[in-house]
């Protein structure tokens, strides 16, 4: 019986691991722009025959994109891949597709945008707002880059780790609701920077500047420093250093529209 159930258990994660492969090799067709807008995917079983799947589990996959708002499905009409705009840009997982090609430089420009936006906001509450807890685990974070270097994933880990503390300390939950996406994007972003090459700055001494002012209970110096953070963050970015925006065009793939 024990042997049984162990079976169905590798079964079960061979199964999740399956479909969600599938959710990311469509995941990533679709925000790159291969799978245009508007563009009726193939069937459910001509598709799970092209890519020797079972039907269950290419539903399955689909239904990852579906609650992902990349596509929607009706009766009659099929899988269709959704406007950009129903996308939800900030599921780490979504992030994560974008950024496992090039990513467009205009999404490169909003992103860092909606950082500029909410990040050092959410450091002036901070300063306000933070407990000591909140402090510890910014702290841990600065040990950790310091330690690692964003070089790594360890070190990365802990730079998300910064920004979710700062986050957490704005007392705000609607800002805090958006940790998972903004620590994605962080991370994203780093990996990003350091394709052509290593950082050459050092970004730890921008992070202690903001967690002085919020230690000190600084809201304004705690917003300067992170609008100065981010600054530079843009500043290391390849393509935004080029000041280029050139969005990706659709490529022509075989489909349907109606």
């Amino acid at each position: 019986m024990a042997k049984a159930k162990a079976q169905h258990s590798v079964k079960d994660r061979n199964k999740l691991r399956l479909h969600g492969a599938i959710a990311r090799d469509l995941g990533v067709l679709i925000v790159s722009g291969r799978y245009a807008p508007g563009q009726i995917l193939d069937g459910e079983i001509e598709a799970s025959e092209q890519l020797e799947v079972s039907r269950t589990a290419y539903r399955e996959a689909v239904r990852i994109l579906s609650a992902k708002g990349l596509v929607e499905s009706r009766p009659k009409v099929g899988t269709r891949v959704s406007p950009q705009e129903r996308w939800h840009l900030l599921d780490p997982d979504v992030l994560a597709w974008i950024f496992a090609g090039e990513p467009d430089d205009s999404l490169l420009h909003a992103l860092f945008e909606l950082r500029a936006i909410v990040e050092p906001s959410a450091a002036a509450l901070a300063a306000t707002r933070r407990k000591q807890n909140h402090l510890d685990a910014m702290q841990r974070g600065l040990d950790g880059m310091a330690k690692h270097t964003l070089h790594v994933e360890a070190g990365r880990l802990a730079d998300q780790q910064f920004h979710a503390a700062l986050l957490g300390a704005s007392g705000n939950p609607f800002i805090i609701s958006l940790t998972n996406g903004v620590t994605a994007a962080v991370d994203a972003l780093t990996e990003f920077k350091q394709r052509e090459r290593p950082l050459t700055r050092d970004p730890v001494p921008d992070h202690t500047r903001v967690y002085d002012a919020i230690a000190s209970k600084n809201a304004e110096a705690a917003r300067l420093a992170m609008s100065e953070l981010i600054r530079l963050a843009i500043k290391d970015t390849p393509s935004m250093r080029r000041g280029e925006i050139k969005p990706r065009k659709a490529s022509a793939r075989p489909g349907r529209r109606d």
